[in-house]
């Protein structure tokens, strides 16, 4: 008799929501939100995640693979646990017919939140297959941690020819992998032509070409359907035989637009200044900390600090592939952090019942939040009903930045006192726009409901994990004319940057060593401990921080300024990190490299030091993009980059060399996604300031700050 020891998950469909989801996705004319399921995994899900079925074992991975390489950790969890070598597990990447919902692949949670539960489903599938059971409905055991082989770290002696990253030789050598490589029989190609605006302002199409359009070789139909509004842009589809008629076509048809409404960079700026704000109310409209603190003394430290809108960069751009069958039934294939979530968007949107939708996910070439709506996916199911026959959209890159949301731009004020070493008053009001309550999908009067009770998403990281006397903190939330939303880590980011700055001038402030002064107010031991082992790893110097008044200067006779920044962060509560940068500054030509990085990274139990460090590049890489070259620039009522060159990244040859250690003390695992995020830019900042005195104010480093900087002219 055959093994075939599955889980069915047609025989379970247990729904759980699970707190304020990241997106949303409206119906032409309905104002209720689709709202993401985010169900916490048990043993009882995970029974259907692996299976054992004539003899062959095999992994339907529960996460997204976008890069992060969690294939690569819970195939290893799996393997270590069933005892068996890489090569006998196949991985597979699951449909949504294939497995029970699982929640969206966000927040750093898939080793934290997915490990024990496959852990223990492996754990039970391995001991009904050894005692000679061959068939039925697994139930998995509630096994203790300690218990399993592939957590107390026993079951790695078990597993052989395990490779450096799953996928890995396939992505070499171009594999199949991603929406893009799909072909499916009588495949056409889609695009959904939209006004030279922000979504958020309402366009209409106003003229068109359609008798050019209809005369380009490859030409099959023009779409039109008020289920393609993204927000508040009207849509035209245009579909054909070839990727490359869609550009003949989309110029052939000479489209114009009438778009109501109008902004420009200025606007954006003012809308979000916090000193403007200030000046209008002193109370912000959430509050985190409300102490008593009196704002009419002196400040030891008065800080401004703007960060600017930036895209997420992904180097694919996403793409769907839309198929219906001759009963009707629509096949999806996408590149989304949530395969559910798009199942039941498309189901309400098309008029569809769910077992009508079968959304198979496919490797993503990157996404750090920003796949998680439903956008190209809608195009392509309208597209591809509208003409009969299968169609893929894949956005340009100009549509990457003009229609998806973006991290929003924010506005620091921190003002701190210093007595005796100590911090005493710390004062931090801000302004950002919308992240977890994304304008992308909340309309504004669902979005001022909400406003009610904060938008966490903005307000992440902006809790200073030291000692203080007092605390004052405060943000405003303000919808902006572009889209915001999830972002590498949403809020924590930026805002862990201007807390990490304003430390170190407390440290300057009180004549401290700034890792001394770090270490006097930190709280969390396990704080203090990555702050410990990455100055013992970069050998921090033991010094008074240089005053603003006494820059460094070069050496007699050279033009180079060396300086070194410490800086550290918790992420969700759960992981640490402390990075320590060294820059240096050419003071010929007032440039700036970095020069050297190092991390220390504590996200608990670590499945695989080596993606766990592979995050920790990817973070460091992210701070110097921050620091140097990211920001997205808006004009003409829209964004105002269509390419890398508008709105850059990090170079290869920017990125300087790395030392991470991985600091693993026993603790529960958490996540190592985003949590460097919190230190990575702060520390390159903090250490231009030591180089040469500029404290960064404005994002990403402005040349004719640095020129001021060191005393020379514009």
């Amino acid at each position: 008799m055959n093994a075939a020891w599955v889980a069915d998950p047609a025989r379970r469909r247990l729904l759980f929501a699970a707190g304020a989801g990241l997106s949303v996705s409206f119906t032409a004319g309905c104002s209720l939100p689709v709202i993401p399921k985010r169900p916490a995994p048990e043993a009882a899900d995970a029974a259907g995640w692996v299976r054992h079925i004539e003899g062959r074992w095999q992994l339907w991975l529960p996460r997204v693979e976008m890069g992060q390489n969690i294939a690569t950790a819970l195939k290893q969890i799996a393997c270590e646990e069933l005892g068996i070598g890489w090569a006998e597990l196949e991985l597979r990447l699951p449909a949504t017919g294939d497995i029970r919902r699982v929640r969206a692949t966000v927040g750093s949670e898939s080793v934290k939140d997915f490990a024990l539960p496959l852990a223990r489903a492996c754990a039970t599938l391995r001991e009904a297959v050894a005692a000679g059971s061959s068939e039925g409905e697994l139930v998995a055991r509630d096994w203790p941690p300690e218990q399993l082989r592939s957590l107390n770290g026993q079951g790695r002696r078990h597993v052989g020819g395990m490779p450096a990253l799953e996928q890995g030789q396939a992505i070499v050598r171009g594999a199949p992998l991603y929406v893009s490589d799909v072909r499916r029989p009588g495949q056409l190609y889609g695009r959904v032509l939209r006004a030279p605006a922000s979504p958020e302002l309402a366009s209409r199409l106003a003229a068109a070409d359609e008798a050019a359009a209809r005369a380009v070789p490859g030409f099959v139909a023009l779409v039109r359907d008020a289920r393609l509004l993204q927000g508040n842009a009207e849509g035209l589809g245009i579909v054909a035989r070839t990727p490359g008629a869609l550009d003949r076509i989309e110029a052939a048809l000479a489209a114009q637009w009438q778009v109501e409404g109008a902004f420009d960079q200025a606007q954006l700026d003012t809308a979000i200044d916090i000193d403007r704000r200030l000046a209008a109310s002193m109370r912000r409209d959430k509050q985190l900390h409300a102490q008593s603190i009196d704002t009419s003394a002196a400040w030891d430290v008065d800080l401004r600090i703007d960060v600017p809108l930036a895209a997420h960069a992904a180097i694919e751009p996403r793409a769907a592939l839309a198929e219906f069958d001759a009963h009707g039934r629509l096949q999806l294939w996408v590149g989304s952090q949530d395969v559910f979530y798009q199942r039941d968007v498309l189901a309400k949107r098309l008029g569809l019942d769910e077992d009508r939708v079968l959304v198979h996910g496919r490797r993503v070439g990157g996404a750090f939040g920003g796949k998680t709506i439903c956008t190209v996916e809608l195009e392509a199911a309208l597209l591809a009903r509208a003409v009969g026959a299968p169609v893929k959209v894949q956005w340009t890159r100009a549509q990457e930045f003009g229609q998806a949301f973006h991290r929003p731009p924010s506005s620091h004020r921190i003002r701190v006192r210093v007595r005796d070493g100590r911090i005493v008053d710390w004062w931090h009001a801000f302004a950002s726009s919308h992240i977890i309550f994304t304008s992308a999908g909340f309309p504004p009067w669902l979005q001022r409901l909400a406003d009610w009770v904060g938008d966490p998403g903005v307000a992440r990281g902006a809790e200073p994990p030291y000692r203080m006397q007092a605390r004052h903190i405060g943000f405003d939330a303000v919808r902006l004319p572009v889209h915001t939303g999830p972002w590498r880590g949403l809020g924590a980011g930026p805002n862990v940057f201007a807390i990490e700055c304003a430390i170190d001038e407390c440290a300057r402030a009180a004549g401290a060593d700034a890792l001394a002064f770090r270490l006097a107010h930190i709280e969390d031991p396990r704080l203090a401990r990555v702050l410990e082992q990455v100055a013992r790893s970069a050998a921090w110097p033991q010094r008074v921080a240089r005053s603003a008044a006494r820059p460094q200067r070069p050496a007699s006779g050279g033009t180079l300024l060396r300086g070194r920044g410490i800086a550290c962060g918790i992420y969700k509560a759960m992981s640490y990190a402390a990075v320590v940068a060294e820059v240096e500054v050419d003071a010929a030509d007032a440039s700036v490299k970095v020069t050297r990085l190092w991390c220390a990274h504590d996200c608990g139990r670590v499945i695989n030091p080596d993606q766990v460090r592979a995050q920790c590049e990817g973070n460091l890489v992210w701070g110097l993009g921050m620091v140097l070259v990211e920001r997205l620039p808006v004009a003409g009522s829209r964004i105002a980059a269509s390419s890398f060159a508008e709105a850059p990244i990090v170079r290869a040859g920017q990125v300087p060399p790395m030392q991470i250690e991985v600091v693993d003390e026993g603790h529960a695992p958490s996540g190592a996604g985003e949590t460097a995020i919190v230190a990575a830019g702060a520390a390159i900042a903090n250490a231009l300031r030591d180089a040469c005195g500029l404290r960064l104010q404005r994002l990403p480093l402005q040349q004719a700050d640095l020129r001021a900087a060191l005393g020379k002219s514009p």
